[in-house]
């Protein structure tokens, strides 16, 4: 529709709002007033990624008419109301950190986001919604020329700048085809790296509180620097994981 013609301005603000809370966050891990290199606050970091969220989520809710969620196998979208902006706050702030979990290797964030954007640029292709296409075929473009750069050894890194943005858009760009709930599959890897650091932290606290001595589940996390940790070469994990990635949005299509 014309609607959705003109509402490829919410990605490229969110791509562009997500990177300056980025970019704020590495510029004061650089030369910021604490001394551990950590940048900024978690809590503050969290509450400026609501507040980009809920915006982001409501305008989609109340000025695009964006309130369903296409389920595999029903050929209708299912309606899902107000619980709409929730759930797409969730996604968006979920899928931005897993993202920034994802950015430890030389050129894994970036290889593993561009495989999901074309997957989401071929469903945007089918659904008819040629903006959002060229969009996300863009963003892939744009991913390949910074990976000339990122790739290993990588004379560039993404930081938070890159890391964030990108994740919050590719949610963004999931929630505008209405196949959101595919997303855990179109982004396996980001899923993966997520819930390791998710499950060595609480594995930690839970053996530290019953025990008194906290053990892990992994070498480390998040779980690219467990299969380091393993043995395998950096350039390898990030093969492995791209491909992991390729086949994982393929099936993403296919349900689509």
């Amino acid at each position: 529709s014309p609607l959705i013609g003109k509402s490829i301005l919410v990605p490229l603000l969110v791509l562009v709002s997500f990177g300056l809370l980025g970019m704020r966050d590495d510029l004061e891990g650089v030369r910021g007033k604490r001394q551990d290199g950590q940048g900024m606050l978690a809590k503050f970091k969290a509450s400026y990624q609501f507040i980009l969220a809920l915006g982001t989520s409501a305008g989609m809710y109340f000025f695009l008419g964006l309130h369903s969620v296409a389920v595999p196998g029903i050929a209708d979208k299912v309606n899902i109301g107000l619980i709409y902006i929730p759930i797409a706050m969730f996604v968006i702030i979920a899928e931005s950190n897993a993202v920034n979990l994802t950015d430890g290797l030389d050129g894994l964030a970036g290889s593993t986001s561009a495989i999901a954007f074309l997957a989401y640029g071929v469903i945007a292709y089918l659904q008819g919604q040629y903006p959002l296409m060229s969009f996300c075929f863009t963003m892939v473009g744009a991913l390949f020329a910074f990976l000339w750069y990122n790739a290993h050894p990588a004379d560039l890194f993404m930081g938070d700048t890159g890391s964030l943005a990108l994740g919050a858009t590719l949610a963004v760009v999931a929630l505008m085809t209405g196949q959101w709930l595919l997303l855990p599959i179109v982004g396996l890897v980001f899923v993966a790296e997520a819930l390791s650091d998710v499950l060595q932290v609480g594995y930690f606290k839970w053996t530290k509180r019953h025990t008194g001595k906290g053990k892990r589940i992994f070498r480390m996390a998040p779980l690219h620097h467990h299969f380091e940790l393993s043995g395998i070469k950096e350039n390898y994990v990030t093969l492995i994981f791209w491909l992991i990635q390729a086949i994982a949005c393929t099936i993403g299509v296919f349900l689509a």
